[in-house]
């Protein structure tokens, strides 16, 4: 039990390293992190989405015969939560930039990295292949999202410094500060209520990866994107393949 709290420990923090990059990237080599930003959420959605589908959901399927309810609760859950942070953004003047719609962008990504940390918790206790094949194409998506979380809070009005520690705050360290707050908690239940547990993240990472980030990457359209992709998702096939 204590060597996979330390792997899920050391995975999430790598995700944060990775999102530290993204922010270090964007801030000394703006022009690069633009240009390729697009084809890092590209690869991240075809691992996440094949991982998930191939390896997370009939994993979560044969330990929980409900777990096809909490599958489906973990993407509209994920969904409301984020139409509800949406709101609030929403609500302020598109035209216009200011601290407010910097601050509730901070808190709906810190948010949402905090249950990121929650997935490392409950893949990882499941198995460590489980735990590998759902952390993986989350921490490929931390480079852009540092990259994204770092663009907002300049472009809403804070200093380079601001944005730098605001940015590393919300979108980094919350990641293993999730993973710590659940991990005690997921030691402790059973195998059918883990199975729910996974079923709920595998609808989580299906929202995270089909409606929030690939969008992302179709409006931008760039040439090489649909083979990015592809890489993806069969380097998620090869990885499910290497482990029958």
């Amino acid at each position: 039990m204590e060597h996979t709290f330390w792997i899920a420990f050391f995975w999430s923090s790598i995700a944060a390293a990775v999102t530290s990059t993204g922010i270090y990237s964007i801030r000394h080599f703006a022009e690069w992190g633009k240009k390729n930003t697009t084809y890092f959420i590209c690869f991240a959605v075809g691992v996440l989405i094949s991982a998930t589908f191939l390896h997370i959901i009939p994993k979560s399927f044969s330990m929980n015969i409900q777990a096809p309810r909490y599958l489906l609760g973990g993407f509209f859950g994920l969904h409301i939560f984020n139409r509800f942070l949406t709101a609030f953004v929403c609500e302020k003047d598109p035209e216009k930039t200011g601290y407010n719609l910097g601050l509730i962008t901070m808190l709906g990504i810190g948010l949402h990295s905090f249950i990121d940390g929650f997935i490392y918790s409950i893949s990882f206790r499941v198995g460590i292949f489980t735990g590998f094949l759902a952390t993986t194409g989350m921490v490929l998506h931390e480079f852009p999202e540092g990259i994204i979380t770092y663009l907002i809070l300049i472009r809403s009005g804070f200093s380079e410094r601001a944005s730098l520690s605001m940015s590393f705050l919300s979108a980094a360290l919350t990641t293993p500060l999730g993973m710590l707050f659940s991990y005690p908690l997921i030691s402790r239940i059973d195998d059918s209520k883990l199975g729910a547990l996974l079923a709920l993240s595998g609808g989580a990472l299906i929202y995270v990866g089909a409606t929030h980030l690939l969008p992302k990457a179709e409006e931008e359209n760039k040439k090489f994107s649909i083979i990015v992709l592809g890489t993806g998702i069969l380097v998620a096939i090869i990885i499910i393949l290497s482990k029958a």
